[in-house]
Formats: structure tokens, sequence, C-alpha cells
């Protein structure tokens, strides 16, 4: 372990990693979302593919733990299991092509990836019919996909949910518990793999704490009312994030 921690914070452009974790930090304490495509841009330039990932699994599954026994109990478990369900089938071959997916395809694609989603979500696109098993199966294996490949499984889940008649508090619910399943799942599989080492993981140990930090700070300055403010912050913040990994990868 001492080896491992050496190892960690002697990474060149460590720096950069902790301080996108705050900043995702920040926005997910004030906003609800954003985390990965804030984090992985940045981190990406530093880390290879797969330790970005780990790192980013990590981190982000200690930050709701304390928030999941009443998310489980808030949330919906039906639309959830098959959540989870699709997302178990379609993980593996996401990761699959991470474990695959040259350095500089990586960084593009999550840049281009966030960028995308960031239009969906101020465009306002949802889905506008009935939520039928089938289609929540076929939301899960999306977002499993997204989230083996590239580690961003949140959107499609987002997206769905925006046509839910659950009540927002179950919906948030679900939300939490799903994504913190997924992080469970993309570790796991990482694991069996023989992709993850002690080194990402005590990386993602230590980048908890500033994310941490930056959820108590975005939670402290976020104030009823400034919703819209605080969602247009975040999508700066992304927009940003996503061009300056496309910058590290055709810019430089």
């Amino acid at each position: 372990m001492p080896d491992a921690l050496t190892q960690a914070l002697a990474v060149p452009g460590i720096s950069w990693v902790f301080a996108a974790a705050f900043v995702a930090g920040i926005v997910r304490g004030f906003a609800g979302f954003g985390t990965a495509m804030i984090f992985l841009p940045v981190a990406a330039q530093v880390l290879s593919p797969v330790w970005s990932v780990a790192v980013l699994a990590v981190m982000d599954l200690i930050g709701p733990l304390p928030a999941i026994p009443r998310a489980l109990k808030d949330g919906h478990p039906r639309d959830l299991a098959r959540l989870v369900a699709g997302t178990l089938v379609a993980l593996p071959l996401g990761l699959a092509v991470l474990l695959s997916v040259d350095p500089s395809v990586f960084k593009i694609a999550v840049s281009m990836l966030s960028l995308g989603l960031l239009v969906l979500l101020i465009a306002g696109l949802r889905y506008r019919g009935e939520l039928t098993p089938p289609l929540i199966y076929a939301t899960g294996g999306l977002a499993g996909f997204l989230g083996g490949a590239v580690a961003i499984p949140g959107p499609p889940v987002i997206l769905l949910y925006m046509a839910s008649p659950h009540p927002a508090h179950v919906i948030r619910a679900n939300n939490t518990v799903f994504l913190f399943c997924y992080d469970v799942l993309m570790l796991i599989g990482l694991a069996l793999a023989g992709k993850l080492g002690s080194v990402p993981v005590v990386l993602g140990l230590i980048t908890a704490l500033p994310y941490l930090a930056g959820n108590l700070v975005g939670g402290w300055i976020f104030r009823p009312g400034l919703e819209r403010v605080y969602r247009w912050v975040a999508y700066g913040i992304i927009a940003t994030s996503a061009s300056s990994g496309l910058w590290s990868v055709l810019g430089g």
C-alpha cells in the first residue's frame, strides 16, 4: 500500500486530476449531475483510459454511500432492477471496447460524447412515450455499454426519467442507487479482467477527498430557487472540460 501511494502521488500532472475531482464535486453538490462529463475529459489527459475509469468509479462509489439507505427506501425497486439488469448484460461489451481502445481515441470519444449529451440536456430532449419494461431494460443496456466504454452511464437514464410519472424524489433516489450499482459492477468487471491494480484504487481513494470536499462546497452554496442558474453554470463547466479534452488531442 505505501508503494502504491507513492506511485499514485508521483503521477505527472496528478494535481489536474485532483482539481477536476474538486470542480466535479462542486457541480454535483449544487446541480446533482455532471461528475463524469467534467472529470473524465481532464483525467484522460493525465491517466490511461482504464486508470481514468477506475479512479472515477472508486471516487464516485464513496460519495453517495451515506445516501444509499434512504435512496433504497425512496426509489422504485422494479425500475431499478430492470435498469441494473440491462446494465449487467451490456457493460461487458462496453468494457471490451475500453480495454482495446487507443488513448487518443478514448479522449476524443469522452469529450465528444460529453459535448453531445450536453447538447441534448440543453435542448431539453426527452422521451415522451410510455415507460414500458422493455424500454427500461434497453435504457439500462445503453447505460451499461456507455458506462463500460467511456464511463458515462448516467445521461440515458436521466433523459428517460424526464418522462417518468414518478415523483422527483423517487427519480433522484433511483438515479443515485443505479449509479452506485454501476460503479460496483464496473469495478468488478475491471477486477475480473485483471485491470484493477492497487495504484488506481489508491488514487481513487485519494481523489475522493477533493471530490467530497467539492460536494460539501456545492451543497453549501446551493440556494433553492436558483436551479436554472446552477444548471447553466454546470453546462458551462462541462463544455469547458470537454473542449479541453479535444484540444489536448487535436490542438496539440
